[in-house]
């Protein structure tokens, strides 16, 4: 298939990419380099440069033949959602609404829609499968629920098959190597772990150690970036195949604490890691754990580099080979 990828020099989505070309499809790549890297665009991809709020841009990349499109291209930081709502609202709900009027003028049938856990909320059970309730606590989260809701009805409407995946935290690096463009201004731990092993930062700040968990700890379900993106490739290969749209959480279905990844990263980094006990995050909950059994059944997709030490490992290469650069 002949893909368009938008968001495809990012973290997540030069993942997606790479894996799309090793399946044999043929991808493009549409991104305004807000977050996007020129180092994760690889040399068989053409580059599109563009922002999804300009229609006129997005309707002639999209006329240009492609059977299907990855969407990537959001604002994810949850703090801040909360702060600039209106950011949120313009780039991630109205830039979707482009993308999709400009594909339902294309003739494209097929996409795959890059979702979040977010849109659960603080969990009522676990582990968090697809029925449990949607009740998001950030406008983030918001913002991608409501496209959700927003992606049922242009099904329903111009017959837009859809494959929403649910993230959980997504985390690690291409386990061959061949991505190599960090993250800028990163939020989540893994990151900030390498940044404090490599120097980039003081120290990393644990948000309370009084939590209902095993060590006191707050319990993630972390899912290797690369997994995430071969389920990227099945579901989209399911909605072609299937002729119906889809939606499925993407989870190891493992919990790590926080102390666990830490401790972790020292030994695989040799390094210190500095880190001190910091007061809880207003919303965090104590645990978060995925079921993926619903995308182990429809897309024969599971977890397999999703342990620590291989998310770890993974991310520290990388980390090092940007130090060797500097």
């Amino acid at each position: 298939m002949k893909i368009l990828a938008f968001g495809g020099a990012g973290y997540i989505g030069s993942h997606v990419v790479r894996a799309l070309i090793d399946n044999g499809h043929k991808v493009a790549v549409f991104d305004n380099m807000s977050s996007g890297r020129h180092e994760n665009l690889f040399p068989d991809t053409q580059f599109i440069e563009g922002d999804i709020l300009d229609f006129s841009r997005v309707r002639y990349a999209l006329e240009g033949g492609y059977d299907a499109f990855i969407h990537l291209a959001a604002y994810k930081a949850a703090g801040e959602s909360m702060i600039v709502p209106e950011k949120y609202s313009l780039n991630n709900i109205s830039g979707t609404i482009n993308l999709l009027n400009a594909a339902v003028g294309a003739g494209i049938k097929m996409m795959v829609f890059s979702s979040s856990a977010a849109v659960y909320g603080e969990p009522k059970y676990l582990p968090v499968d697809e029925a449990h309730p949607t009740e998001p606590q950030n406008y983030y989260g918001f913002t991608k629920l409501q496209i959700e809701r927003i992606l049922h009805w242009y099904d329903r409407l111009k017959g837009l098959r859809f494959a929403a995946l649910r993230y959980f935290n997504a985390a690690g690096y291409d386990v061959q190597g061949r991505i190599s463009g960090l993250e800028i201004k990163p939020e989540n731990l893994l990151p900030v772990m390498m940044e404090t092993a490599s120097g980039i930062r003081p120290e990393l700040s644990i948000f309370g150690d009084d939590w209902d968990t095993p060590d006191g700890t707050c319990v993630r379900d972390y899912v290797h970036v690369t997994d995430l993106a071969d389920a990227h490739v099945k579901a989209l290969e399911y909605i072609s195949s299937e002729k119906s749209s889809l939606m499925v959480n993407l989870g190891s279905q493992n919990g790590i604490s926080v102390k666990e990844m830490v401790e972790k990263a020292r030994e695989i980094t040799g390094r210190e890691v500095p880190a001190k006990i910091a007061p809880r995050r207003p919303g965090d909950p104590a645990k978060l754990v995925a079921s993926s059994q619903k995308a182990q059944k429809l897309l024969g997709w599971k977890a397999q580099y999703s342990d620590a030490g291989t998310l770890i490992d993974s991310t520290w290469k990388v980390y090092q080979k940007a130090a060797g650069r500097r």
